[in-house]
């Protein structure tokens, strides 16, 4: 059985989206269980809608739910212990559940995930890793937001950590990986992107294939299996892939209701939209894994509507049932004993990051 902790009060929408995204996951994967946290008064009336939910579920009452406007130093204040966020994290640590799902404040659910979970022995920060659609399929692009600023290590941890997930997600043995970069030649760059490219064409892991730098529109492409960069960078390139793809959809709506003749043509072309909406659609690759943890955490874009918590649902599922946090574990012990002089960053202070 894989057991998944879920935050019920966290995203714009509540219990109302993620309770019946259970019961969609949980009829697609029969050995799945839940443990649900969250208000009485709030997740009890959408569970009662689903009485088959009951038999694969256990819900457990929580007096606080936090706000999306929370900062994350007022969340570890007021919700440490007693949240369902908190309780949701702290049930991973606790062995009663191998991950944890939340739509929540990310900045908050990064607080408690560190402060509870702690980063695994190696790792100076943890990433954000967010699958991104491409002309090939899917890549694994980290850090989206968590780690803004990166030196040399921190960007080979980066890589160690995508390729874990590359490895579980998508049964990919050796995945290429390629850092991002303002050109593809070896002289250009920040030093420290330099650096980790050196450090790990030098190390040639067995578990990875260093493809060297890549551009931005190379992400789009599917050109490497993952992207590697820090999250000031990474969290830019998503934020304007996502505006991107509501422009060229407001663009196409506008189009095709200007003339009677373009609305016809988009009765004849309908099949094709249809594709083209489902390879656009944000939902369908929903889920920001936080990698460089003790435990499994995901998070689910808040404004995310059923069966796009369900794919985040999904995607812990299979980080799980394939074994990610050893995968990862593993290669972080080779890449260490191949490179014992290796300097890492001080570990900073999990409280003083959530103050900040």
């Amino acid at each position: 059985m894989i057991r998944i902790s879920i935050d019920a009060m966290g995203g714009d929408h509540g219990p109302s989206v993620v309770i019946p995204a259970l019961m969609t996951v949980a009829t697609r994967r029969p050995d799945i269980r839940f443990v649900i946290y969250g208000r009485e008064e709030a997740v009890r009336p959408e569970l009662a809608k689903l009485p088959k939910l009951a038999e694969v579920s256990e819900f457990i009452h929580c007096d606080i739910a936090v706000r999306m406007d929370d900062k994350p130093s007022q969340a570890l204040r007021h919700g440490r212990w007693k949240s369902s966020m908190w309780k949701a994290v702290e049930a991973v640590k606790a062995g009663t559940a191998d991950a944890c799902i939340s739509a929540g404040n990310t900045g908050a659910l990064m607080a408690m995930s560190r402060f509870c979970l702690r980063t695994m022995a190696t790792i100076d920060r943890p990433a954000i890793a967010a699958l991104w659609p491409t002309l090939r399929g899917e890549s694994v692009v980290l850090d989206v937001g968590a780690t803004i600023g990166a030196d040399a290590h921190q960007l080979v941890d980066f890589a160690i950590l995508g390729t874990g997930m590359a490895r579980s997600v998508f049964g990919i043995e050796r995945p290429s990986i390629g850092l991002l970069n303002v050109g593809v030649e070896e002289i250009k760059g920040q030093e420290e992107v330099k650096e980790a490219g050196r450090m790990l064409r030098e190390a040639n892991m067995a578990s990875m294939n260093y493809h060297g730098f890549v551009e931005g529109d190379d992400i789009g492409k599917g050109t490497v299996d993952v992207v590697v960069t820090e999250g000031f960078a990474g969290n830019i390139a998503l934020k304007t892939a996502e505006g991107t793809v509501r422009q060229i959809a407001g663009y196409l709506r506008a189009a095709m209701d200007r003339t009677l003749m373009a609305r016809i043509g988009y009765i004849f072309a309908k099949g094709a939209f249809d594709r083209l909406r489902e390879k656009m659609d944000v939902g369908r690759s929903n889920g920001g894994v936080f990698l460089g943890l003790n435990g499994i955490v995901v998070k689910s874009h808040g404004g995310a509507d059923s069966d796009g918590f369900a794919a985040a649902i999904e995607l812990g599922y299979d980080m799980v049932r394939n074994n990610l946090l050893d995968r990862i574990e593993a290669d972080l012990d080779l890449f260490h004993a191949r490179n014992p002089h290796a300097q890492t960053s001080r570990k900073s202070d999990v409280v003083a990051d959530a103050e900040e």
